[in-house]
């Protein structure tokens, strides 16, 4: 098992909750079924988000609302917070076909359309260094990996592995090393990263202390606790969640 007196750990901290009023002003799309779009108030004032794999949740009215409360009531779901300042808010968002909520405003509302935000709640923030790192994920994990490839040092081991679709519908990400697309074609989400987890032998460790991060599909928990285990690595010093469940609109992943 790791030395949990080495190199890092993660430390949780509370943030205060808070909710916010928010409007859609703009929209780029950076593959095919992967948008990004800004929130703009002057309620995000204040807004934080530590944690590179921290939870927001945004709520989505239906039609026009005239206070707090209908908005809280809206249907709302689990992002992610990509980049922010004192009044804008980016937030990326897998698009895939027209169900639930989420992702058919993200790819169709029109500009102005206003939104709510709550949270984060709290936060996980890596405290330390770790001397290396395995960040593997699907499309709804890529603003994550985003945050954490950017606290990576260039002189450090990583490895950041991405499943999508097919190839054409990846999408650009700053980090020190170069980006493993896996492509799951007509195969369930999730396949292409399980069939990468099973791979990974003890042999394959990457350096002695890796900080390891593993989202996606709900079923790709226990793989990555399966490889946790063949690493040695202490699961309170990792994170493996699943970031949604098939067929379960309302699912979103435990803090």
């Amino acid at each position: 098992m790791s030395d949990t007196k080495s190199g890092f750990s993660i430390e949780r901290r509370g943030l205060d909750l808070r909710f916010r009023t928010v409007t859609l002003s703009a929209r780029e799309w950076l593959a095919p079924d992967f948008v990004r779009v800004r929130l703009t108030g002057s309620d995000l004032e204040g807004f934080d988000s530590p944690g590179s794999d921290d939870h927001m949740r945004l709520f989505f009215p239906t039609g026009p609302v005239s206070s707090v409360e209908e908005m809280r009531a809206a249907p709302s779901r689990e992002y992610t917070p990509l980049a922010w300042g004192p009044d804008w808010l980016d937030v990326e968002f897998a698009v895939h076909g027209d169900t639930g909520v989420a992702a058919p405003w993200a790819a169709t509302a029109p500009l102005g359309s206003v939104i709510g935000v709550g949270g984060p709640r709290g936060s996980a923030v890596i405290a330390g260094a770790p001397d290396s790192w395995l960040l593997v994920g699907d499309e709804t994990a890529i603003p994550a990996i985003r945050r954490f490839a950017a606290l990576i040092p260039s002189d450090v081991g990583a490895r950041i592995v991405i499943e999508t679709v097919s190839a054409g519908r990846e999408v650009d990400i700053d980090a020190p090393v170069e980006i493993e697309w896996l492509h799951r074609g007509d195969a369930p989400s999730g396949s292409a990263l399980i069939g990468f987890l099973e791979e990974q032998t003890a042999a394959d460790m990457i350096g002695v202390d890796p900080f390891v991060f593993i989202a996606a599909e709900q079923s790709i928990v226990r793989h990555g606790r399966a490889l946790l285990e063949r690493w040695g690595i202490d699961s309170a010093r990792a994170v493996v969640k699943g970031y949604w469940k098939r067929g379960e609109a309302e699912y979103h992943a435990p803090h």
